[in-house]
Protein backbone atom coordinates (compact mmCIF):
# COMPACT_ATOMS: atom_id res chain seq x y z
CA UNK A 1 0.00 0.00 0.00
CA UNK A 2 1.71 3.62 -1.13
CA UNK A 3 0.83 6.66 0.47
CA UNK A 4 -1.06 9.20 -1.29
CA UNK A 5 0.57 12.70 -1.76
CA UNK A 6 -1.60 16.01 -1.14
CA UNK A 7 -0.44 18.75 -2.51
CA UNK A 8 -1.61 21.29 0.60
CA UNK A 9 -1.21 24.74 -1.25
CA UNK A 10 -4.00 23.45 -3.90
CA UNK A 11 -6.02 22.19 -1.46
CA UNK A 12 -6.02 25.13 0.48
CA UNK A 13 -6.34 27.52 -2.59
CA UNK A 14 -9.58 25.76 -2.85
CA UNK A 15 -10.83 26.12 0.23
CA UNK A 16 -9.69 29.85 -0.01
CA UNK A 17 -11.84 29.92 -3.26
CA UNK A 18 -14.84 28.33 -1.77
CA UNK A 19 -14.74 30.07 0.88
CA UNK A 20 -14.39 33.59 -0.90
CA UNK A 21 -17.31 32.53 -3.27
CA UNK A 22 -19.39 32.16 -0.22
CA UNK A 23 -18.44 35.41 1.40
CA UNK A 24 -19.59 37.25 -1.65
CA UNK A 25 -22.85 35.54 -1.80
CA UNK A 26 -23.55 35.98 1.85
CA UNK A 27 -22.43 39.92 0.93
CA UNK A 28 -24.60 40.23 -1.79
CA UNK A 29 -27.45 39.17 0.28
CA UNK A 30 -26.92 41.13 3.06
CA UNK A 31 -25.17 43.86 2.03
CA UNK A 32 -22.20 43.09 4.81
CA UNK A 33 -18.90 41.53 4.64
CA UNK A 34 -18.52 38.35 7.08
CA UNK A 35 -16.46 39.94 9.99
CA UNK A 36 -13.53 38.48 11.95
CA UNK A 37 -11.73 40.10 15.27
CA UNK A 38 -9.00 38.34 16.45
CA UNK A 39 -7.52 39.42 19.72
CA UNK A 40 -4.01 38.82 20.62
CA UNK A 41 -2.77 39.58 24.16
CA UNK A 42 1.32 39.85 24.29
CA UNK A 43 4.12 39.27 22.00
CA UNK A 44 4.42 35.72 21.38
CA UNK A 45 6.36 35.56 18.14
CA UNK A 46 4.34 32.60 16.91
CA UNK A 47 1.36 33.82 17.90
CA UNK A 48 2.17 37.11 16.15
CA UNK A 49 2.83 34.66 12.91
CA UNK A 50 -0.09 32.91 12.96
CA UNK A 51 -2.49 35.88 13.97
CA UNK A 52 -0.84 37.08 10.79
CA UNK A 53 -1.83 34.25 8.42
CA UNK A 54 -5.20 34.24 9.79
CA UNK A 55 -5.96 37.80 8.80
CA UNK A 56 -4.15 37.82 5.34
CA UNK A 57 -6.54 34.76 4.93
CA UNK A 58 -8.96 36.29 5.88
CA UNK A 59 -8.84 39.36 4.04
CA UNK A 60 -8.49 36.69 0.57
CA UNK A 61 -11.42 34.94 1.56
CA UNK A 62 -13.12 38.55 1.02
CA UNK A 63 -13.63 38.72 5.16
CA UNK A 64 -13.68 42.40 7.05
CA UNK A 65 -10.61 41.13 9.39
CA UNK A 66 -9.88 43.22 12.87
CA UNK A 67 -7.02 42.67 14.74
CA UNK A 68 -6.75 43.67 18.55
CA UNK A 69 -3.58 43.80 19.66
CA UNK A 70 -3.14 43.72 23.31
CA UNK A 71 0.10 44.19 25.40
CA UNK A 72 0.59 41.34 28.08
CA UNK A 73 0.13 42.96 30.85
CA UNK A 74 -3.61 43.57 30.21
CA UNK A 75 -5.75 42.38 33.06
CA UNK A 76 -8.50 40.08 32.75
CA UNK A 77 -11.06 42.32 33.28
CA UNK A 78 -9.65 44.22 30.32
CA UNK A 79 -10.02 41.95 27.96
CA UNK A 80 -13.44 40.64 28.95
CA UNK A 81 -14.03 44.29 28.26
CA UNK A 82 -12.65 44.02 24.76
CA UNK A 83 -14.35 40.90 24.22
CA UNK A 84 -17.29 42.48 25.43
CA UNK A 85 -17.38 45.27 23.05
CA UNK A 86 -16.72 42.78 19.99
CA UNK A 87 -19.53 40.63 21.18
CA UNK A 88 -21.89 43.51 20.63
CA UNK A 89 -20.30 44.47 17.16
CA UNK A 90 -22.58 43.88 14.41
CA UNK A 91 -20.11 43.99 11.84
CA UNK A 92 -17.94 41.12 13.78
CA UNK A 93 -19.25 37.42 12.92
CA UNK A 94 -16.57 35.92 14.58
CA UNK A 95 -14.24 36.38 17.37
CA UNK A 96 -10.91 34.11 17.66
CA UNK A 97 -8.38 34.95 20.64
CA UNK A 98 -4.96 33.50 20.82
CA UNK A 99 -3.95 31.27 22.85
CA UNK A 100 -1.54 30.70 24.86
CA UNK A 101 -2.88 33.87 26.97
CA UNK A 102 -0.43 35.29 29.44
CA UNK A 103 -0.32 33.86 33.07
CA UNK A 104 -3.00 35.46 35.33
CA UNK A 105 -5.56 35.31 32.64
CA UNK A 106 -8.47 32.87 32.89
CA UNK A 107 -8.14 31.11 29.85
CA UNK A 108 -11.59 29.29 30.09
CA UNK A 109 -13.24 32.19 31.58
CA UNK A 110 -11.78 34.22 28.27
CA UNK A 111 -13.44 31.74 25.95
CA UNK A 112 -17.07 31.66 27.79
CA UNK A 113 -16.82 35.22 27.39
CA UNK A 114 -17.69 34.90 23.96
CA UNK A 115 -21.00 35.05 22.26
CA UNK A 116 -21.47 31.46 20.94
CA UNK A 117 -23.45 33.14 17.84
CA UNK A 118 -20.11 34.51 17.03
Amino acid sequence: MSAASIDGKAVAGEVTARVKSAAEVLQARTGQAPGLAVVLVGENPASQVYVAAKSRTAKQCGFKSVQLDLPAETAQAALLDHVAVLNADPTVHGILVQLPLPKGIDTDAVIRAIDPDK
